[in-house]
């Protein structure tokens, strides 16, 4: 594990910088941001494998900016901050954070965390997917990339292409949060338009109904409200 991207995004200059040298003598790439305009620059440019976010940005919140982030990339996201409440800790790890450290706060342990959180994500979906054969497998759920046959509960379920689509770059993001507008560019290979939305809407909507044991809760594909839909990455092994 070796010369990983991080980006790392304080309008701190000094604790930037302090968090850059530490992560550099331990031989990854880090690259700071200080406001969020600039930390999605670098997302779209670098896709960093990890991220490191303060709460407090000058140009936007860190959990706006998390959220945002979560339309671009899986890698796992810390947030670093000075708030020690509970419920702040709570909104940012529901806002697609991965992990919450108060400042002040021991290299060691920032270094430690890191290493942990890229040896999951190294190990996330290989847990569940035979590399060999092709295929993913989730509880119920098992789908075979290389014929497209798609089982629930060892019963065969029938899936039109674009819904098999979908489902396949769900379970292949299952950090990433997708705008409807994404899911149509990377299924229909088509430029989105506005009354495209309601297509996918659709398809969603008829995918649970062949998956989910109750489609007004799902367990697979969840809605993430405002952003759009993801993977339940809670069912993945770690």
């Amino acid at each position: 594990m070796a010369h990983e991207k991080i980006l790392v995004v304080d309008d701190e200059h000094a604790i930037n910088k302090l968090v850059c040298s530490y992560l550099t003598k331990e031989q990854f790439k880090p690259f700071p941001a200080y406001t969020g305009e600039e930390a999605l620059s670098i997302l779209k440019k670098e896709k960093p494998d990890l991220m490191i976010l303060d709460i407090m940005l000058p140009d936007t919140e860190g959990t706006s900016l998390s959220l945002e982030m979560r339309k671009y990339s899986n890698a796992p996201i810390i947030f670093l901050s000075c708030k020690t409440q509970e419920m702040d800790k709570i909104i940012a790890l529901s806002a697609g954070g991965d992990d919450y450290i108060t400042k002040p706060f021991m290299p060691g342990e920032l270094i430690a965390r890191i290493k942990a959180h890229l040896r999951r994500q190294n190990s996330l979906y290989k847990a569940n997917y035979d590399e060999d054969a092709n295929i993913f497998e989730c509880e119920d759920l098992k789908v075979d990339f290389d014929t497209h046959e798609t089982h629930i509960n060892g019963k065969e379920i029938s899936l039109t292409s674009k819904e098999f689509e979908i489902l396949k770059l769900l379970i292949e993001n299952p950090r990433k949060v997708f705008p409807v507008s994404q899911i149509f560019e990377s299924v229909w290979k088509s430029t989105y338009m506005e009354n495209d939305g309601r297509s996918v809407m659709v398809y969603i909507s008829t995918l649970r109904k062949k998956l989910e044991h109750g489609p007004d809760s799902p367990n697979y594909i969840i809605s993430v409200r405002g952003v759009g839909y993801k993977f339940n990455q809670s069912l993945i092994k770690e």
